[in-house]
């Protein structure tokens, strides 16, 4: 049976963990309890689901250095690397601004021989409620690049049972609804001021690459249903 280990416990790594510890032998470490002598290091897959605050790239560096050389590492990265576009974009878009989840791609992939990054989209479902923000009230309007927390898992537990080892993904809904749309629908069924919106973004992150190569079907295809 393979062995997984993720760091990051969160919001995102804690279902994970509970999803894939059904069929495979899972632990869940925090960013702080991975020490240089931890059974961590010695797994088959390590899946990296921590945010990008204390010392990112220093955590990074520690992981594929520690971890064993064969170890497939799945890297949670973010579409906000696209940040420089504003129309269609897939995983063949040459990136040129710097960033960090640029930096953070760019160190896991030269370092490590199986490397799998998943660029996720607006990370959305239960709790986390486009619109219902506490402080935000102006919004720039645009297509949205969301994705449920539900599909993720999904994905990831199907990345393993296909035994993809390496390649860049897109992890977002096929479906972009205008933000606007989203927030209006979600403002009257939680009962939330609208906001105000301005401006269009136009960029759209497209998944198609991630629905060839796994065959997979969206549970959440479109984010106006994520919350019904």
């Amino acid at each position: 049976m393979k062995k997984v280990s993720i760091i990051g416990c969160g919001w995102l790594g804690k279902p994970l963990f509970d999803k894939l510890s059904k069929t495979l032998h899972v632990e869940c470490f925090s960013r702080d309890n991975t020490a240089d002598d931890s059974a961590f290091w010695q797994s088959d897959i390590i899946i990296i689901a921590i945010n990008t605050k204390d010392n990112y790239l220093s955590t990074l560096q520690k992981i594929v250095t520690l971890s064993k050389p064969e170890s497939k590492i799945i890297l949670m990265s973010s579409t906000s690397v696209y940040k420089e576009f504003d129309t269609d974009v897939d995983e063949s878009a040459v990136i040129t601004k710097t960033s960090l989840i640029k930096e953070a791609e760019d160190l896991v992939t030269g370092a490590k021989e199986q490397v799998v990054v998943l660029r996720l989209g607006g990370l959305m479902g239960d709790d986390r409620i486009s619109g219902r923000w506490k402080s935000a009230k102006d919004f720039n309007d645009g297509y949205v690049n969301y994705i449920h927390k539900e599909d993720v898992i999904n994905i990831v537990k199907s990345m393993i049972e296909k035994d993809i080892t390496k390649g860049v993904y897109n992890l977002v809904a096929p479906t972009h609804p205008l933000r606007s749309e989203i927030h209006k629908k979600n403002g009257k069924d939680f009962g939330f001021a609208l906001g105000n919106f301005e401006g269009m973004s136009k960029r759209r992150v497209l998944s198609d690459k991630l629905i060839k190569d796994l065959n997979y079907t969206f549970l959440y295809p479109n984010p106006l249903d994520f919350w019904n």
